[in-house]
């Protein structure tokens, strides 16, 4: 009997660090975000990469034991991280000083998202519309990050619909197509349209069997990877163009 392709969680956290992999090199090799066939085929190849994290930050927000454990992770991550991805790609990393957009990693609104769900599931000595207002000004700000608050909202609208991958996966293009319109009309026309790759990740995360794997070091080398191989397309750019920016 012929046996069915089935995904752990490594396997899928494999193809989301490969993904992103060929995403960020295409900075590299194609600067700017520019109209040619290799740019935007290697960018919605990427496209996988923040679904599949999104849709593990649910995961992993729904099995840990410890909450402020996973925050403390995440948010020691996010500032690494930031770092990073401003040597990465040439920004200054001190936020607003060259603009609003890209002002820092797509872990920043992960962080966020996670400290979201967890306000909204405790119960704080505050009134609602206090955690409220708070809730709106985290959300918004993520706007300066990779991915914006698209990615907060996404993971915020696909964590109470968990074991149901066709709801959460209809919450996240929903978000994703907000985010290409205003990309569209006010961004660049090709990073809009380019984000129809994130079609991509519902057959492969229809393959997910719910395991995690054997592999115990891979949860380590998903974060650590994120922040050293940005820090490697960084060399790899002052090497080539000096010290200029590789994005829009």
């Amino acid at each position: 009997m012929k046996q069915h392709l089935r995904l752990n969680a490594n396997h899928l956290k494999l193809i989301a660090i490969l993904a992103m992999t060929i995403d960020h090199a295409s900075d590299l090799i194609y600067p700017g975000f520019p109209a040619e066939p290799g740019a935007v085929a290697f960018h919605i190849i990427g496209r996988l990469t923040a679904p599949i994290m999104w849709f593990f930050v649910c995961e992993g927000y729904y099995y840990t034991h410890n909450v402020k454990k996973y925050l403390l992770r995440m948010g020691i991550f996010a500032v690494l991280s930031h770092f990073a991805y401003c040597f990465a790609f040439g920004i200054n990393p001190i936020p607003f000083s060259t603009g609003i957009f890209n002002q820092t990693s797509v872990l920043y609104p992960l962080f966020v998202a996670v400290l979201i769900l967890w306000m909204r599931d405790n119960d704080f000595p505050m009134k609602d519309w206090v955690k409220n207002l708070l809730i709106f000004v985290l959300v918004w700000s993520a706007f300066p990050a990779d991915w914006s608050c698209i990615a907060v909202l996404a993971i915020l609208a696909m964590y109470p619909k968990r074991g149901n991958l066709p709801a959460q996966m209809k919450a996240m293009f929903l978000y994703v197509a907000l985010y290409a319109v205003v990309s569209f009309f006010f961004v660049s026309k090709v990073y809009a349209l380019v984000q129809i790759g994130v079609l991509l990740v519902y057959p492969v995360l229809k393959l997910y069997n719910g395991e995690k794997g054997k592999a115990k070091w891979m949860k380590r080398f998903f974060y650590l990877y994120y922040p050293i191989h940005l820090i490697i397309i960084g060399v790899f750019r002052l090497c080539i163009y000096g010290d200029v920016s590789l994005l829009f």
